[in-house]
């Protein structure tokens, strides 16, 4: 870990206070920064967006945070989408979040793989009016 954890509830009351802010029937995401290559076989260190970071509290790449406080469904309000992870993941690239690990960093209990992301995009772009990202 790169640094002391940090309490959910801070993350929790931040998308609270950001939701709070948004025009009604609102959508907002949050992307990660991408990992920048310096050669053929090298990259930089990876530093987060920092407003995913103060939303989420969630550090790694290929994540997107969906905030959309009006969803008549309550699972659709806040979504956190992940890279899907295994072992040969950790191995070749760093240890990446479970879905359990990021609900435990984030208390986002909607935690989705990043394939998924289009998908639930396309089924809610409908029926919102307005898109932040």
């Amino acid at each position: 870990m790169k640094y002391s954890a940090i309490k959910k509830d801070l993350y929790i009351g931040n998308r609270k206070n950001f939701s709070k802010h948004l025009k009604p029937n609102s959508l907002a995401l949050f992307v990660s920064n991408d990992i920048l290559p310096t050669n053929g076989d090298g990259s930089l260190g990876f530093i987060q967006n920092s407003d995913l970071l103060h939303l989420s509290g969630v550090d790694q790449e290929d994540t997107i945070l969906l905030i959309y406080p009006d969803a008549k469904d309550g699972k659709q309000k806040e979504i956190l989408f992940i890279k899907e992870t295994s072992e040969l993941i950790a191995i070749w690239e760093g240890a990446k979040l479970t879905k359990q690990q990021a609900t435990d960093v984030s208390g986002i209990k909607n935690i989705y793989w990043l394939h998924e992301f289009e998908k639930t995009l396309k089924a809610l772009r409908s029926k919102r009016s307005t898109l932040f990202k």
